[in-house]
């Protein structure tokens, strides 16, 4: 027995020493995989993406401010946002609109996307303790998801495990792409914590029957609980510790 005790208490000090986790708590983990959302919540993507819609939409007969163009597209697929872009320009929403809208995206993504802070510790910490059942569900295009994710570090982590939107029948806020993450993953949607920073996100967690934790840097915190987030934190340092009490 004071074997069995000297040998717990090594194996933790071994864990503060070195970041580790003990496989005592991994047992009692309340989650068995986490879904993370990328734009807002593992990438500083929005306002990248918003001022090149913002420029594009000028263009075309509808001035706004950056902060106007955020409140009416974040969370959502433009395609999703046609008729809104329609009744405001006086023009269709286009192939052409689009291609040249990825093609302003793309490159301003390319030379100022940043990582969430300390989400690197964060991921690195909830990919050990759920044993790499973790995955990115996004609302998002294929290329753009692996443009960030590789731009600022993060895509080993989810490399084989990157869901999108466009590539489900029906994006956020349906649930496909949760479901189809679980899925993939062999986890009940129950059993998976999905983290997301919009109520459009909230919304399609909750309808894939997931906990939902809404990362609300922003001091969006109600927004995200009235759309049915479990729970609300403020700040990537506060992930791991939260993710371990479950």
């Amino acid at each position: 027995m004071v074997l069995r005790r000297r040998r717990h208490a090594l194996t933790r000090h071994v864990g503060r020493v070195f970041g580790l986790t003990p496989n005592v708590d991994n047992q009692r983990m309340k989650f068995e995989a986490v879904l993370f959302d990328c734009d807002g919540v593992l990438v500083d993507s929005e306002a990248i993406t918003c001022g090149a819609l913002r420029d594009m939409l000028e263009e075309s007969g509808w001035t706004l401010t950056l902060q106007q163009c955020m409140a009416h597209f974040v969370g959502h697929a433009v395609r999703n946002r046609r008729d809104l872009i329609e009744a405001h320009t006086g023009k269709p929403l286009t192939d052409a609109f689009m291609d040249e809208f990825y093609r302003r995206r793309n490159l301003r993504l390319d030379n100022e996307i940043t990582a969430i802070a300390h989400i690197h510790p964060a991921v690195q910490h909830v990919f050990h303790a759920c044993q790499g059942q973790i995955a990115c569900a996004s609302g998002a295009d294929r290329f753009k998801i692996n443009l960030m994710l590789g731009k600022v570090g993060l895509l080993d982590f989810f490399e084989g495990r990157i869901f999108s939107g466009h590539e489900v029948p029906h994006t956020k806020p349906a649930p496909d792409v949760y479901l189809a993450a679980a899925a993939h993953l062999g986890k009940d949607p129950k059993r998976c914590l999905a983290v997301e920073d919009t109520p459009v996100g909230v919304a399609a967690g909750v309808a894939a029957g997931a906990t939902v934790w809404g990362y609300a840097a922003h001091g969006q915190g109600q927004v995200l609980r009235d759309a049915g987030a479990a729970h609300v934190f403020h700040c990537m340092t506060e992930f791991p510790a939260l993710f371990d009490a479950g």
